[in-house]
Protein backbone atom coordinates (compact mmCIF):
# COMPACT_ATOMS: atom_id res chain seq x y z
CA UNK A 1 0.00 0.00 0.00
CA UNK A 2 1.31 3.52 -1.18
CA UNK A 3 1.67 6.48 1.35
CA UNK A 4 -1.10 8.59 1.33
CA UNK A 5 -1.64 12.39 1.63
CA UNK A 6 -1.74 13.51 5.07
CA UNK A 7 -5.67 15.15 4.34
CA UNK A 8 -6.72 11.19 4.16
CA UNK A 9 -5.30 9.92 7.80
CA UNK A 10 -7.37 9.30 10.52
CA UNK A 11 -7.58 12.93 13.17
CA UNK A 12 -6.66 12.52 16.26
CA UNK A 13 -10.42 12.49 17.85
CA UNK A 14 -10.91 9.79 15.35
CA UNK A 15 -8.16 7.68 16.82
CA UNK A 16 -9.22 8.33 20.38
CA UNK A 17 -12.55 6.93 19.34
CA UNK A 18 -11.13 4.29 18.11
CA UNK A 19 -8.51 3.09 20.78
CA UNK A 20 -11.81 3.83 23.06
CA UNK A 21 -14.61 2.19 21.50
CA UNK A 22 -12.99 -0.83 19.35
CA UNK A 23 -14.14 0.45 16.35
CA UNK A 24 -14.80 3.61 14.45
CA UNK A 25 -18.07 3.73 11.60
CA UNK A 26 -17.18 6.20 9.18
CA UNK A 27 -20.72 7.16 6.85
CA UNK A 28 -20.76 8.10 3.40
CA UNK A 29 -17.18 7.05 3.14
CA UNK A 30 -17.60 5.09 -0.68
CA UNK A 31 -19.07 7.09 -3.67
CA UNK A 32 -22.74 5.82 -4.03
CA UNK A 33 -21.89 5.21 -8.25
CA UNK A 34 -19.69 2.37 -6.90
CA UNK A 35 -21.97 1.08 -3.88
CA UNK A 36 -24.37 0.31 -6.88
CA UNK A 37 -21.85 -1.20 -8.79
CA UNK A 38 -20.48 -3.27 -5.89
CA UNK A 39 -24.48 -3.80 -4.68
CA UNK A 40 -25.21 -5.41 -8.16
CA UNK A 41 -22.71 -7.42 -8.34
CA UNK A 42 -23.06 -8.74 -4.78
CA UNK A 43 -26.67 -9.88 -5.90
CA UNK A 44 -26.12 -10.90 -9.37
CA UNK A 45 -22.90 -12.61 -9.76
CA UNK A 46 -22.75 -15.62 -6.99
CA UNK A 47 -19.26 -15.45 -6.05
CA UNK A 48 -18.52 -17.56 -3.19
CA UNK A 49 -17.48 -15.71 -0.18
CA UNK A 50 -14.07 -17.11 0.36
CA UNK A 51 -13.45 -15.79 -3.09
CA UNK A 52 -15.07 -12.93 -3.50
CA UNK A 53 -12.07 -10.63 -2.81
CA UNK A 54 -10.20 -12.09 -5.59
CA UNK A 55 -13.15 -12.14 -8.16
CA UNK A 56 -14.96 -8.96 -7.48
CA UNK A 57 -14.91 -6.73 -10.61
CA UNK A 58 -14.83 -3.60 -8.07
CA UNK A 59 -14.01 -4.86 -4.34
CA UNK A 60 -10.26 -4.20 -4.48
CA UNK A 61 -11.22 -0.76 -6.14
CA UNK A 62 -13.41 0.31 -3.24
CA UNK A 63 -10.57 -0.42 -1.30
CA UNK A 64 -7.90 1.43 -3.32
CA UNK A 65 -9.86 4.57 -2.92
CA UNK A 66 -7.42 7.67 -0.86
CA UNK A 67 -10.46 8.22 1.97
CA UNK A 68 -10.38 4.34 2.49
CA UNK A 69 -6.19 3.42 2.36
CA UNK A 70 -5.96 6.63 4.37
CA UNK A 71 -7.87 5.19 7.18
CA UNK A 72 -6.34 1.70 6.60
CA UNK A 73 -2.79 3.11 6.77
CA UNK A 74 -3.75 5.05 10.31
CA UNK A 75 -4.80 1.70 11.63
CA UNK A 76 -2.41 -0.76 10.27
CA UNK A 77 0.81 1.06 8.11
CA UNK A 78 1.75 1.82 5.00
CA UNK A 79 2.82 -1.93 4.12
CA UNK A 80 -0.67 -3.33 5.72
CA UNK A 81 -1.04 -7.74 4.93
CA UNK A 82 -3.82 -9.16 4.02
CA UNK A 83 -5.23 -12.16 6.12
CA UNK A 84 -8.62 -13.39 4.81
CA UNK A 85 -11.98 -11.64 4.16
CA UNK A 86 -15.76 -13.18 2.99
CA UNK A 87 -18.54 -11.69 1.75
CA UNK A 88 -21.01 -12.08 4.35
CA UNK A 89 -24.68 -13.37 3.23
CA UNK A 90 -28.04 -13.19 5.67
CA UNK A 91 -31.29 -14.24 3.49
CA UNK A 92 -34.70 -12.52 3.81
CA UNK A 93 -36.55 -13.96 6.90
CA UNK A 94 -33.41 -15.09 8.51
CA UNK A 95 -34.48 -15.11 12.31
CA UNK A 96 -31.18 -16.94 13.60
CA UNK A 97 -28.47 -14.75 14.71
CA UNK A 98 -24.59 -15.25 15.62
CA UNK A 99 -23.53 -16.11 19.08
CA UNK A 100 -21.22 -13.57 20.48
CA UNK A 101 -17.28 -14.32 19.32
CA UNK A 102 -14.26 -12.33 18.83
CA UNK A 103 -12.82 -13.15 14.89
CA UNK A 104 -9.35 -14.68 16.97
CA UNK A 105 -7.85 -16.47 19.26
CA UNK A 106 -6.08 -14.97 22.23
CA UNK A 107 -3.49 -12.60 20.66
CA UNK A 108 -0.56 -12.52 22.62
CA UNK A 109 1.30 -9.27 21.02
CA UNK A 110 1.18 -6.69 24.18
CA UNK A 111 -0.34 -3.75 22.13
CA UNK A 112 -0.11 -4.72 18.02
CA UNK A 113 -3.90 -5.43 16.87
CA UNK A 114 -5.19 -6.36 12.88
CA UNK A 115 -7.85 -4.69 11.96
CA UNK A 116 -11.59 -5.56 10.29
CA UNK A 117 -12.92 -3.50 7.72
CA UNK A 118 -16.90 -4.28 7.11
CA UNK A 119 -18.44 -2.74 3.72
CA UNK A 120 -21.70 -2.22 3.61
CA UNK A 121 -23.02 -1.19 -0.46
CA UNK A 122 -26.97 -1.05 0.55
CA UNK A 123 -28.98 0.45 3.47
CA UNK A 124 -28.45 -1.78 6.80
CA UNK A 125 -31.23 -0.69 8.96
CA UNK A 126 -31.86 -1.85 11.91
CA UNK A 127 -34.34 -4.68 10.96
CA UNK A 128 -32.10 -5.92 8.46
CA UNK A 129 -29.81 -6.97 11.26
CA UNK A 130 -26.18 -5.22 11.00
CA UNK A 131 -23.50 -6.52 13.51
CA UNK A 132 -23.59 -6.21 16.66
CA UNK A 133 -20.80 -5.00 18.39
CA UNK A 134 -19.59 -4.13 22.30
CA UNK A 135 -17.78 -1.24 22.24
CA UNK A 136 -14.61 -1.45 24.55
CA UNK A 137 -14.91 -4.93 24.80
CA UNK A 138 -11.31 -5.34 22.49
CA UNK A 139 -9.86 -4.37 25.62
CA UNK A 140 -10.64 -7.59 27.37
CA UNK A 141 -9.03 -10.57 25.59
CA UNK A 142 -11.34 -13.94 24.69
CA UNK A 143 -10.64 -16.91 22.65
CA UNK A 144 -12.90 -16.92 19.77
CA UNK A 145 -16.75 -18.28 20.93
CA UNK A 146 -15.66 -18.16 25.16
CA UNK A 147 -18.03 -15.61 25.18
CA UNK A 148 -21.20 -17.24 23.18
CA UNK A 149 -23.13 -18.02 26.19
CA UNK A 150 -23.73 -14.40 26.22
CA UNK A 151 -27.32 -12.55 24.73
CA UNK A 152 -27.82 -9.59 25.66
CA UNK A 153 -25.29 -7.37 26.81
CA UNK A 154 -25.75 -3.83 28.25
CA UNK A 155 -24.09 -1.19 26.22
CA UNK A 156 -24.42 -3.22 22.98
CA UNK A 157 -24.66 -1.65 20.03
CA UNK A 158 -25.87 -2.28 16.11
CA UNK A 159 -23.66 -0.78 13.26
CA UNK A 160 -26.80 0.64 11.47
CA UNK A 161 -24.91 2.15 8.23
CA UNK A 162 -26.00 3.89 5.53
CA UNK A 163 -24.88 2.41 2.04
CA UNK A 164 -21.38 3.39 1.40
CA UNK A 165 -20.48 2.43 5.15
CA UNK A 166 -17.40 1.27 6.28
CA UNK A 167 -16.69 0.22 9.81
CA UNK A 168 -13.43 -0.48 11.32
CA UNK A 169 -12.96 -2.81 14.04
CA UNK A 170 -9.71 -3.83 16.39
CA UNK A 171 -9.92 -7.68 16.12
CA UNK A 172 -10.43 -8.02 19.64
CA UNK A 173 -14.05 -6.88 19.31
CA UNK A 174 -17.21 -8.62 20.61
CA UNK A 175 -19.62 -8.85 17.73
CA UNK A 176 -22.26 -11.09 16.25
CA UNK A 177 -24.58 -10.84 13.18
CA UNK A 178 -28.47 -10.40 13.57
CA UNK A 179 -31.24 -11.65 12.31
CA UNK A 180 -32.55 -10.32 8.89
CA UNK A 181 -36.52 -9.95 9.56
CA UNK A 182 -36.97 -8.15 6.16
CA UNK A 183 -38.06 -9.38 2.41
CA UNK A 184 -34.24 -8.08 1.15
CA UNK A 185 -31.01 -10.00 1.61
CA UNK A 186 -28.40 -8.23 3.47
CA UNK A 187 -24.26 -8.18 2.34
CA UNK A 188 -21.55 -6.97 4.24
CA UNK A 189 -17.56 -7.18 3.17
CA UNK A 190 -14.90 -7.84 5.70
CA UNK A 191 -11.57 -7.21 4.50
CA UNK A 192 -8.91 -8.01 8.07
CA UNK A 193 -5.53 -6.87 7.39
CA UNK A 194 -2.18 -7.41 9.68
CA UNK A 195 -0.03 -4.99 10.20
CA UNK A 196 3.72 -4.88 8.65
CA UNK A 197 4.77 -2.40 10.99
CA UNK A 198 4.96 -0.89 14.58
CA UNK A 199 1.65 0.57 14.43
CA UNK A 200 3.38 4.17 16.33
CA UNK A 201 2.02 7.58 15.08
CA UNK A 202 0.43 6.39 11.85
CA UNK A 203 -2.72 8.83 11.94
CA UNK A 204 -2.57 12.43 11.79
CA UNK A 205 -1.68 13.16 15.35
CA UNK A 206 -2.15 17.25 15.30
CA UNK A 207 -3.50 17.76 18.62
CA UNK A 208 -3.34 14.46 20.21
CA UNK A 209 -2.67 16.00 23.70
CA UNK A 210 -5.55 17.80 23.47
CA UNK A 211 -8.05 18.51 25.74
CA UNK A 212 -11.29 17.51 23.44
CA UNK A 213 -9.07 14.23 22.44
CA UNK A 214 -8.53 13.47 26.14
CA UNK A 215 -12.05 13.80 26.84
CA UNK A 216 -12.88 11.12 24.90
CA UNK A 217 -10.15 8.29 26.13
CA UNK A 218 -11.48 9.55 29.74
CA UNK A 219 -15.30 9.44 28.56
CA UNK A 220 -15.84 6.68 31.34
CA UNK A 221 -16.81 3.27 31.77
CA UNK A 222 -19.01 1.04 29.76
CA UNK A 223 -21.97 -0.77 31.90
CA UNK A 224 -20.74 -4.44 31.16
CA UNK A 225 -17.27 -3.77 32.56
CA UNK A 226 -18.55 -3.99 36.08
CA UNK A 227 -15.65 -4.76 38.86
CA UNK A 228 -12.70 -4.30 35.93
CA UNK A 229 -14.07 -0.94 34.72
CA UNK A 230 -10.69 0.87 35.99
CA UNK A 231 -8.35 -2.01 34.97
CA UNK A 232 -9.80 -1.53 31.78
CA UNK A 233 -9.26 1.88 31.39
CA UNK A 234 -5.58 1.56 32.34
CA UNK A 235 -5.49 -0.50 29.34
CA UNK A 236 -7.10 2.13 27.28
CA UNK A 237 -4.65 4.37 28.33
CA UNK A 238 -1.44 1.48 27.06
CA UNK A 239 -2.74 1.59 23.80
CA UNK A 240 -3.07 4.72 23.78
CA UNK A 241 0.62 5.59 24.21
CA UNK A 242 1.36 2.72 22.15
CA UNK A 243 -0.62 4.22 18.72
CA UNK A 244 0.71 7.94 19.48
CA UNK A 245 4.21 7.23 20.09
CA UNK A 246 3.69 8.64 22.97
CA UNK A 247 5.67 6.94 25.89
CA UNK A 248 4.72 9.58 28.43
CA UNK A 249 1.30 10.42 27.78
CA UNK A 250 -0.66 9.39 30.48
CA UNK A 251 -4.88 9.20 30.44
CA UNK A 252 -5.48 6.16 32.79
CA UNK A 253 -7.09 6.34 35.80
CA UNK A 254 -5.96 8.26 38.41
CA UNK A 255 -2.74 8.37 36.57
CA UNK A 256 -2.08 5.06 37.20
CA UNK A 257 0.62 4.68 34.69
CA UNK A 258 2.49 7.97 36.00
CA UNK A 259 2.23 6.46 39.24
CA UNK A 260 3.38 3.19 39.26
CA UNK A 261 5.80 3.63 36.73
CA UNK A 262 4.67 1.58 33.69
CA UNK A 263 6.13 2.28 30.78
CA UNK A 264 5.15 0.04 27.41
Amino acid sequence: MKLIGKEHLLSAKQMAKFVTDGYLLVEDLVPQEWNELVDEEQRLENIPGHLYWNQSQYIQKVFALPQVKGIIQSLVGEYSIYDHSYLHVVKPQHSKAQEWHADSIIDTRDYGFDIQAFYFAHDAPEEMGPTLVLPGSHLRRVNTSSIGRYKNIKGQKKMVSRAGTMFFVHQGIWHCAQPNSTDKTRFVFKLRLRPGQQQRALFNTDGYRDPEVTAILDRGYEQWQGNEARLDHVMRAKLWRYVTGDDHIDVSFEHSLTRMNITI
